[in-house]
């Protein structure tokens, strides 16, 4: 009879993904079991004209490499959460952050909406399964899920949430949301799983 200490559990590889100043720092740290690494450095002159920062001009800095968090769902699965830089200057570490991974979140700004097309675009492109997660910012309009949707010009399979990327049980949801999508989406995910 083997004890849990004998167990090796599953690693599913999970991305956070969205435009510059999203909130996928902000997931990540609300929804990990551990102290997440972060590589936030302080923005510099070296982004200005490079970083648009409207609106969110309060911003004072950014993921140069990535976040990483670990969600512990029993002792047979380990979700590893890897948050993206949002910049297009750091868009060349996405291919070896997406590999592996099982799917992704993609945070949304209804401020910024235009700021996630490089992010559904990307996913798109590899057949790697998404959710879409509206990060509800204070003082920032809200919209019907369908508007968003429409804007976002995603088809009617795609998830889409409300989500706080604050709050750590929004963001478990999101990420609920996320493996449900996959295991329905893709059947052979069920064996990672």
């Amino acid at each position: 009879m083997s004890d849990v200490s004998d167990v090796i559990p599953n690693a599913v590889k999970i991305l956070v993904a969205g435009g510059f100043g999203v909130g996928k720092t902000t997931m990540v740290a609300a929804v990990s079991e551990i102290a997440p690494l972060s590589t936030e450095e302080l923005l510099t002159e070296a982004g200005v004209g490079v970083d648009d920062l409207a609106g969110i001009e309060n911003k004072r800095t950014t993921t140069v490499a990535l976040d990483f968090g670990r969600i512990t769902i029993s002792p047979e699965l380990i979700l590893y959460l890897f948050g993206t830089p949002g910049q297009g200057r750091f868009w060349f570490m996405w291919d070896e952050l997406a590999f592996g991974c099982l799917g992704a979140v993609v945070l949304a700004d209804t401020r910024r909406l235009d700021t996630c097309f490089p992010s559904i675009d990307f996913f798109e492109r590899r057949g790697l399964p998404f959710v879409i997660a509206v990060n509800c910012f204070d003082g920032a309009d809200r919209y019907d899920l369908e508007e968003v949707r429409d804007a976002l010009d995603v088809g009617p399979d795609v998830p889409i949430a409300l989500c706080d990327a604050r709050d750590r049980d929004s963001a478990k949801e999101v990420l609920v949301t996320l493996v449900e999508y996959v295991l329905r989406s893709q059947p052979m995910a069920r064996a990672t799983m």
